[in-house]
This record gives C-alpha cells, structure tokens and sequence, in this order.
C-alpha cells in the first residue's frame, strides 16, 4: 500500500458568485506552503466556521461547523474526473482543505479516525453535498446531478485532537469502526436510497451530527 500523505493544504481565496444568493463564497481554495494551524470552530453558525485557521466560509448556515470542519478530497478522484471531463482539475477547485494522496477516501469508514503529522487528529463525519455553488464554480452543465451520481463525494472531518497540518505530513488511520459503511456507501443512501439511510440509524459509532441529520432529512 503507498504511504497516505497530504499532498496540498488549501485556504479560501474569497470570491464574488454568480450563483443565485450565494454572494461572497470561500469555495475557492489555494494551496499554502506553510503549517495551518486545525482546531474544533465550534457550532455552524455561530463557531469560527472552518477548522482551518485563516480559511474562510460564507454560507455558514449549510457549511463548516464541528462537523464540517475540515473538508478532504484525493487526488486519485480528481484524475477520474478528469478523464470524464476532459480537463485539468487542479487541487483545491472542489473547495477541499486537504488534497490527498494515497488515501480511499471515499472508502474510510464512517466515524474513524485519521492522525496527520505530529498531533492533528481527525474523524470522518459524511460526504459532501453538491450545491449552487459548487456547479457555478465547476462551470459544467447539470454539475449538481452528475456529482451526486457518483460515490465521490470527499469526506468532511471533525476535529479530535488539534493540530498543525501541512503538505507532505503522512495520514493514518488510527481506528475504523467496525460497521464498515464508507463515506462513499453512505452518500449513495442519502441521495438516492431512504430505506437503506433509515438503516444506518442503528448502527453503533456512527457520529451524532450525522445521526440527527439523517432524521432531519427523513423528517423522524
């Protein structure tokens, strides 16, 4: 198995959208050649929003918080994408503070646990939902929908242990639950299948934020 690293660390580079309401978005991330400090922003809207020190978020009422605080997509799944697409996807374009390199994302386990560099500790939370956003920043046509068809979606974090990240610090994984549902599975059940959702409810280790997200969306 090749070593798991951070291949870029992005930050917001904040820009005017044309999608509709958005205004000023932060999805716009560029990589810095420094350490970025990571800790817990606290609850969504009235936390510090992103975990990332220095990073930006806007829509503070659907993005960032405990839950959300770090956002990490692989590099493997911007290649396929970009075969799909025909284009260059560069680093940081899905609005992901962690590039990777080495890492199935989309395949960790709900709820387990990543350490990065020396003290950073994460645990994965879900997958990221497309948004306005998102396909105003992509620029290709029914972006939202072709997203959602695929079980590629990065995976949000939370913050367990603070830390400084950096490009080129080694991820790995210190614990995965044994329920074995990925981030990849479970995205697939939240856009497309409401039966197989309702199941993960029962699930042990599953993280709480998800757990009364999936009974917000099936209205229980």
């Amino acid at each position: 198995m090749s070593r798991a690293t951070v291949l870029q660390v992005n930050l917001a580079v904040p820009e005017q959208s044309d999608a509709k309401n958005v205004g000023m978005t932060g999805i716009n991330k560029q990589p810095v050649d420094h350490p970025v400090p990571v800790r817990a922003p606290g609850p969504k809207r009235t936390g510090l929003h992103s975990g990332l020190v220095g990073d930006q978020i806007f829509d503070i009422d659907n993005h960032g918080g405990d839950d959300q605080a770090v956002y990490a997509y692989a590099r493997e799944d911007y290649d396929w994408w970009e075969q799909q697409l025909g284009r260059s996807l560069p680093g940081g374009l899905f609005g992901e503070n962690l590039t990777t390199e080495g890492l199935d994302v989309n395949g960790a386990v709900l709820g387990e646990t990543w350490a990065i560099g020396a003290e950073l500790v994460l645990q994965t939370t879900f997958g990221r939902i497309p948004c306005a956003t998102f396909q105003w920043k992509m620029g290709e046509p029914r972006w939202v929908k072709r997203f959602a068809a695929e079980r590629r979606p990065g995976a949000y974090l939370r913050v367990v242990r603070p830390g400084e990240v950096r490009a080129g610090d080694e991820v790995r994984i210190l614990n995965r639950p044994a329920h074995g549902v990925t981030i990849g599975d479970s995205y697939h059940a939240w856009m497309h299948d409401s039966d197989r959702l309702r199941d993960y409810l029962d699930l042990e280790d599953l993280p709480e934020g998800l757990r009364a997200d999936i009974r917000r969306k099936l209205k229980l």
